[in-house]
């Protein structure tokens, strides 16, 4: 037993001497990436816009480790990602920046906004257009599905991204400065959550005070989705599904909008109308962006 151990000893000390020779590479290892990051102009233009203007990392590129994984989803291209971001831009942070100042956005503002090629496809057939994590992070979907017709067209690219933006920012809001509760029990008893989307918006949400099917499914939902609404469909578009709710349903609709008002007002300095005002005239803008320019 000890003529073993002893063997056994001093292989090992043999081994660790020939395990140190005069040419081994010492130097410190690390698992960080040691060359420097290569950018494109649209890298630029994201660092000088979103990033040293308000803190935003802006991602385009797709990382697994950002998205959900419980879905399959497909990379944004780059093209459409620049589009995009020219005109997230100018419809959300501009606006906002108009009417309440930068300081605001800066606060404020999600820290990282993440485009992500596809949709998210749900297994009850519905699909993901954006979500808001925390306060901190806002991804928006389909950014393939967009065509040079559909950049164009405010409508379209106002159900795509635009009040999808909006809702989720009022989410971050209502993170860090809850709103009166008391705008839940304005319509208690009437949220179906998850069966939101076997309601039809125009004969069942608008007529029971829901600005569209998906604000049925809780209070919060209901708070950021009539706010979105609000500030980016057009008094004319309004108008229309004011009169398709009917006098009741409007009745409604018009109290929250008072409320969402008020906590606005309280508790960000955000005059709602004021705002209203600013994204419409950027909305009737839309079709003179200069698209292909990084400017």
């Amino acid at each position: 037993m000890k003529k073993t151990t002893i063997i056994m000893l001093l292989t090992a000390v043999t081994l660790g001497f020939s395990s140190c020779g005069e040419e081994d590479d010492l130097s410190p290892v690390t698992i960080f990436p040691t060359t420097s990051l290569q950018r494109d102009s649209l890298d630029n233009w994201l660092l000088k816009n979103f990033t040293y203007t308000y803190g935003v990392d802006f991602q385009y590129k797709f990382q697994d480790i950002e998205s959900d994984m419980k879905y399959t989803l497909v990379p944004a291209d780059s093209a459409l990602s620049a589009k995009l971001a020219i005109i997230i831009k100018y419809l959300w942070f501009d606006a906002y920046n108009e009417v309440v100042g930068t300081d605001f956005l800066k606060g404020n503002v999600p820290r990282q906004i993440t485009l992500i090629g596809s949709p998210a496809y749900n297994n009850d057939g519905t699909i993901v257009l954006g979500t808001a994590e925390g306060g901190y992070k806002v991804v928006l979907y389909m950014v393939n599905n967009l065509t040079d017709e559909t950049l164009k067209d405010y409508d379209t690219m106002n159900d795509y991204y635009f009040t999808t933006m909006h809702h989720e920012f009022m989410h971050i809001l209502n993170q860090k400065k809850p709103y009166n509760k008391t705008f839940d029990l304005i319509s208690e008893g009437e949220y179906v959550s998850g069966d939101w989307y076997l309601r039809n918006t125009e004969s069942e949400a608008l007529p029971a005070g829901f600005i569209r099917n998906y604000a049925m499914v809780e209070g919060r939902e209901d708070f950021a989705e009539t706010y979105s609404q609000f500030v980016t469909n057009s008094e004319e578009t309004w108008a229309k599904k004011m009169d398709l709710a009917g006098k009741e349903g409007k009745a409604i609709i018009e109290e929250k909008i008072q409320m969402i008002r008020l906590y606005l007002r309280e508790s960000w300095g955000l005059d709602i109308d004021a705002l209203r005002q600013a994204v419409q005239h950027r909305a009737e803008e839309i079709r003179t962006l200069d698209l292909e320019h990084l400017n």
